[in-house]
């Protein structure tokens, strides 16, 4: 059913491993810190009935290259090392689509690599921290559920915890961003099994989150871009969607009523039909 095919490219910043599934025009899909494997990805699933889509496993991740210092971890570094794959695969220019981080990954990409890109499509995702300061973001300390949250991320980062564990921890944080978290089983697929990078994640809250903001940047993007966001999004309230659409001089902005974090799946059908009219 999943059958995404593994592959090695080889470039000059090291050698990725990437997954693809689909043909037509290349979409590339990534996270910040995840690590995917041949089961791929609920989000990069959306992709494939109409597009080459590129799963991309980041460095430090799955069989990529590993990293000498912690600063190739950036969001910087690291669009450096997408634009490589793009060259290392002889894809002239291709659209990236980015979920969460995924989508901050993709402004800095777009910001940095214009050429390279012919959309973007951003979904539940900010342009700076202060996601985490709104009064509706489960990051911020005086949410209700704020920490049940940061409990279950600390065990997800545990090194040596059992796969159905896993699962099951997983399961329960994932359902904290859904509007409707009785459905869970609805919408995701007991085969598609990805992991937290933990370097990858201490990075960013580390040493990148307390200086993110790339909202001075975004009017220098010119490509067209898609921005979806659920309503009752608790990560990336759906103010800083409407803040991205307000700085992007070619975005497209959609609402979705009845979708917390992932619209991908809450209203699925709507959400292909969106991608879709925006490729074509």
């Amino acid at each position: 059913m999943r059958n995404w095919k593994a592959h090695i490219v080889h470039t000059d910043r090291g050698q990725f491993e990437v997954f693809t599934k689909g043909e037509g025009n290349p979409v590339c899909v990534t996270h910040l810190y995840s690590e995917f494997n041949e089961t791929g990805d609920h989000f990069a699933d959306t992709f494939t009935r109409h597009n080459q889509t590129i799963l991309i496993n980041l460095r430090g991740t799955g069989k990529s290259t590993g990293y000498q210092s912690r600063n190739e971890l950036s969001m910087s570094e690291t669009v450096k090392d997408l634009d490589s794959i793009r060259e290392g695969l002889e894809i002239e220019s291709w659209t990236y689509a980015g979920h969460s981080t995924g989508g901050m990954l993709g402004l800095r990409y777009a910001i940095d690599f214009p050429d390279s890109l012919n959309h973007l499509i951003v979904v539940g995702s900010a342009a700076s921290g202060d996601y985490a300061s709104d009064m509706d973001s489960i990051y911020n300390d005086a949410h209700p559920r704020h920490q049940r949250m940061q409990s279950l991320i600390a065990k997800l980062k545990m090194k040596n915890l059992h796969p159905d564990e896993r699962k099951l921890i997983s399961r329960e944080r994932i359902k904290l961003s859904l509007n409707e978290p009785e459905k869970y089983e609805t919408y995701f697929s007991a085969d598609v099994f990805k992991k937290i990078s933990t370097d990858r994640l201490d990075y960013y809250s580390e040493n990148e989150f307390p200086y993110f903001d790339y909202k001075s940047e975004l009017s220098n993007i010119e490509l067209p871009v898609l921005i979806i966001c659920g309503e009752n999004d608790v990560q990336c309230p759906i103010r800083c969607s409407e803040e991205l659409h307000g700085l992007l001089m070619n975005s497209t902005f959609l609402r979705f009523q009845h979708s917390n974090h992932y619209p991908f799946l809450e209203e699925k059908d709507r959400f292909q039909f969106a991608v879709r009219s925006f490729l074509s």
